[in-house]
């Protein structure tokens, strides 16, 4: 049985060349990307909220252009999952026109990976329910879908409901990192920036992460910078040696100190350079910048995940940290997104080409991706913020219809070849004031907002139902789309996004899952 770290070798892939075909075949590891707006570390770390420098100080910061509370908007994670992972079916349930539960055939179920006997439309005789869908979400799962036994492992029944989610059938391309699925840019123009980063990648690529993002998002100026272990979030800052010879506290009314001294000094001081006001700004800024970044970053337990005991303990114990690369870079993603020193990131993971004629490779993959967007979830409901969450991959895998008996099988039909027909991403959202609600006046109307296009009977994607069947950069727009129809503020898309593909507001609507969850800000 492979572990979930084991490489996946094909005898029908070529020998893998790129750093994109290591990463797809389990080869080397994924990593991971973040940005974000600072108003959200204020509830990680409540003393910021009450900083220690003084009144002027504090006027001076805002014309210093030292963000006081950064975008304010919902933190964002996405979760790329290298190679060609199972989303429809087997994890999130999918469906006809009427929605998720408008069931497939049983055929289709098959290609699917579910056999007869464990697909959604099967009744139990002795309750007369369906004990193969599961809606502890919001969204409908496949009852043993790994994903969900993933989530709710890491998850608490009380943040389970706060969540609910959507799922957007959608073709890519196989095994290739040239699909343009990460929205990050997108989601950074909808409005999402950091307190000290905006984009932050699992790679020196233009997305940060295994896929592309739309060429034409691309934003040069917040070019991803790499981080994908706790390590690379704590040296982001460097607070120099005055904290630990001096405590915190003291070492900002140090630092005060010197700028009061150093601004009195300026005041009385020609310094025969043309520019004599520019100068004398840049040099008390660069005061009251030192000040503040001890008064926020001071303290060790403001940015380290590993010291965090909302992330250690309740969520990844240390030995799991200390094992496992995959809970190493997720939590230092969720770290830096989830309190606002990131607005928006991706967590990369590797080996998800899986179709290895078996299906316990799969399984064991998918419950550790399970786990890491578990972790985020709960992450977010311990600190009180909301959180939205995308997963995508690169095309998607079938079944013949043979089945796995093995214990990590779980008599689930194994995966036999890619199949980007069968392809879908999906999102959750997390809100700490209730769960989202779906647009739509009836229960009809709300099951076709929960799946944004559909799927054929046989369990191919239908490419017309919807501009994202077909597109991934469309794929791109609708989620953003959804990202800012959360903050109430869909209407501005067609301003942010002038050369949208999506169609008019009646097309718009139809592609937004739900009512908005906070209003432009939080």
């Amino acid at each position: 049985m492979l572990s979930p770290d084991a490489p996946l070798l094909h005898a029908n892939h070529k020998r893998p060349v790129t750093r994109r075909d290591f990463l797809a075949q389990g080869l080397t590891a994924g990593l991971g990307l973040a940005m974000g707006p600072s108003i959200f570390s204020l509830f990680a770390n409540p003393r910021t909220a009450q900083a220690a420098l003084s009144a002027d100080l504090e006027t001076l910061k805002t014309s210093c252009g030292i963000a006081a509370q950064g975008a304010g908007k919902i933190p964002f994670i996405c979760f790329d999952l290298a190679g060609g992972a199972n989303i429809s079916g087997s994890n999130v349930l999918v469906g006809q026109q009427g929605g998720q539960l408008d069931f497939l055939t049983t055929a289709g179920y098959n290609k699917l990976g579910l056999p007869g006997d464990m697909a959604p439309p099967i009744a139990n005789v002795d309750t007369g329910t369906r004990d193969f869908i599961n809606t502890d979400l919001g969204l409908a799962f496949h009852s043993d879908s790994a994903f969900l036994r993933g989530i709710q492992e890491r998850t608490t029944v009380t943040t389970q409901a706060g969540v609910n989610g959507a799922v957007i059938p959608a073709r890519s391309d196989n095994d290739t990192g040239n699909n343009p699925h990460n929205p990050m840019y997108a989601i950074n123009k909808a409005g999402a920036d950091g307190e000290l980063l905006t984009l932050i990648g699992s790679r020196s690529s233009d997305s940060g992460g295994n896929s592309l993002a739309p060429a034409a998002m691309i934003d040069s100026t917040v070019r991803p910078t790499k981080i994908d272990r706790p390590s690379d979030v704590t040296g982001l800052v460097d607070t120099g040696k005055l904290v630990g010879l001096l405590s915190q506290d003291d070492a900002v009314a140090v630092l005060e100190s010197i700028q009061r001294i150093s601004s009195k000094k300026l005041d009385r001081v020609d310094t025969k350079v043309t520019a004599d006001a520019v100068l004398k700004d840049m040099i008390n800024c660069g005061y009251v910048k030192a000040a503040d970044l001890v008064d926020r970053y001071g303290d060790p337990t403001t940015l380290n995940p590993e010291i965090d005991p909302n992330i250690v303990g309740p969520i990844f114990s240390q030995a799991e940290l200390d094992s496992d690369a995959e809970f190493r870079k997720t939590a230092a993603v969720m770290k830096l997104v989830v309190n606002g020193f990131a607005g928006a990131g991706t967590v990369t993971m590797g080996g998800y080409d899986y179709h290895t004629g078996n299906r316990s490779a799969g399984e064991i993959r998918d419950l550790r991706a399970g786990r890491c967007i578990g972790a985020c979830l709960e992450y977010a409901a311990r600190v009180g913020m909301p959180l939205m969450i995308y997963v995508f991959s690169d095309g998607s895998v079938a079944s013949n219809g043979m089945v796995d008996d093995s214990v990590e099988g779980r008599g689930k039909g194994v995966w036999t070849g890619d199949n980007s027909s069968t392809a879908a991403s999906f999102f959750l959202v997390y809100n700490p004031a209730g769960r989202a609600t779906l647009l739509g006046a009836n229960a009809d109307q709300q099951a076709r907002h929960q799946q944004l296009g559909y799927f054929r009977p046989d369990a191919s994607v239908e490419t017309a139902s919807s501009p994202a069947a077909n597109n991934v950069n469309l794929l791109v727009e609708t989620i953003a789309l959804n990202y800012m129809a959360l903050h109430g503020e869909q209407g501005d898309f067609a301003a942010q996004f002038p050369n949208h593909g999506l169609g008019n507001s009646t097309m718009l609507d139809s592609l937004t899952a739900f009512n908005p969850i906070v209003n432009g800000t939080i």
